[in-house]
């Protein structure tokens, strides 16, 4: 590293920015009601000195683009753009401050809405996935302008709605702002993360005939036939999983995933049930259209349903609701995944790893829509975000935070 490199470094506000993750965190921002959370990053970016666009989303408007996703109702949301510098390229950070809910308080060690601090880490809802990371983006840039480090090219910091149930926020940003290259701050241990698998949710109804208990076998359960689907899925999920031979997804098994994540059906004790319905999500793989990883459902489902005789006749219904992810990716040798690699080897002293995530993100839309090719890397484990006592560790922030400040000084260039 350079002087100035040296001096950016020294010049990151960790203090400041544990305080502001800890503000994040206090304010709720699940179940759609992002508003809070979005004005609390606005005002921040104001205060540091961003030129800052925060404006209302038609989700009317939205809704008409064949990228629109959004499986939570809404009754506002705003997106948020903090800009600084200018030149002849940019970069963009972006990341989310929607967060799952915090689920049974009583599984928690650490209240959920409280940035704790303990054994290294950080605890709270959303500190992974993903308000730390969005933090680290904001104050790497403090760092430049800390340090008095004007870049050559302009820095866009978004922070965005709605991406855990189908990226309504980052749709909007993408058709108003793009980028020469774009960074997402998803949790990925702090590997680099060029490619990201896509996810689709989907429901089905399973009939039955409903008689009485005493007399079960007069009737179907629907419950019987659910558990028939279910297996017949499994193996759909373990044969488009088979030969999957691409090296970033080298440590996962199933990299694409197959999930029933809610059942619910039947009426009473004595009744044998008419009905299941159960919604599931479907991975799917870089590179693939969703239109073909929906056809390799249908048609599994069709398969099931043609060797069982009552499902033959009362076919299971397929809906494609919820969200919908595309898979997204960046070359590996693209400057921006060069930039952070080569950042990252400097902070650390230790080779980058290069890993595909499993989860979908928003990558798709800044890649597809904005035409800002993206690389997803941030601080934290996917396996602890979504349930109790999510955590990050104190030294990956400080990793995150140092790569980010030396990726944007190094793409964009200085002029001091």
């Amino acid at each position: 590293m350079n002087d100035t490199e040296r001096r950016v470094l020294d010049s990151i506000d960790h203090e400041g920015m544990m305080e502001f993750i800890g503000r994040l965190v206090s304010t709720p921002s699940y179940g759609g009601d992002e508003t809070a959370a979005q004005r609390v990053v606005a005002s921040k970016l104001e205060s540091l000195g961003f030129d800052v666009d925060t404006w209302m989303i038609d989700f009317d408007e939205l809704g008409k683009h064949p990228d629109f996703s959004m499986s939570i109702p809404r009754d506002e949301g705003i997106g948020v753009v903090g800009a600084w510098g200018e030149g002849e390229h940019s970069l963009m950070l972006c990341g989310h401050v929607d967060t799952v809910a915090p689920g049974e308080l009583g599984n928690w060690d650490t209240p959920p809405l409280e940035a704790t601090i303990k054994d290294g880490k950080l605890y709270g809802r959303g500190v992974a996935d993903m308000k730390a990371g969005l933090v680290c983006g904001v104050y790497a840039v403090k760092a430049l302008m800390d340090a008095g480090v004007r870049p050559r090219g302009g820095v866009l910091l978004a922070s965005v709605i709605g991406e855990e149930d189908g990226g309504c926020g980052a749709l909007a940003t993408s058709l108003r702002y793009s980028a020469d290259a774009g960074v997402i701050m998803e949790p990925t241990e702090a590997k680099v993360a060029p490619e990201i698998a896509g996810a689709m949710s989907f429901t089905v109804a399973v009939p039955g005939r409903g008689v009485h208990a005493c007399v079960r076998e007069e009737g179907v359960s629907a419950v019987e036939k659910f558990i028939t689907l279910f297996n017949g899925l499994r193996e759909l999920e373990r044969e488009r999983n088979e030969g999957v031979d691409d090296p970033l997804y080298g440590r996962y098994k199933t990299p694409y995933a197959l999930n029933v994540g809610t059942v619910e059906g039947g009426s009473w004790p004595g009744t044998v049930p008419e009905r299941v319905v159960f919604k599931a999500r479907l991975g799917v793989k870089v590179g693939e259209s969703k239109e073909e990883a929906r056809r390799q459902l249908e048609a599994k489902v069709d398969e099931i349903a043609d060797g069982d005789p009552w499902l033959m006749e009362n076919r299971p219904e397929v809906r494609w609701d919820g969200y919908s992810f595309a898979s997204s990716m960046v070359p590996v040798d693209h400057p921006i995944v060069k930039a952070v690699a080569e950042s990252y080897r400097d902070v650390t002293g230790v080779e980058p790893v290069y890993e595909g995530m499993t989860y979908a993100s928003d990558a798709r839309l800044l890649i597809n829509v904005g035409g800002t090719p993206t690389v997803v890397f941030g601080p934290g484990d996917v396996r602890v975000a979504h349930g109790p006592n999510e955590s990050v560790s104190l030294e990956e922030l400080t990793t995150v935070v140092e790569t980010l400040a030396l990726t944007v000084l190094r793409f964009l260039g200085c002029e001091g």
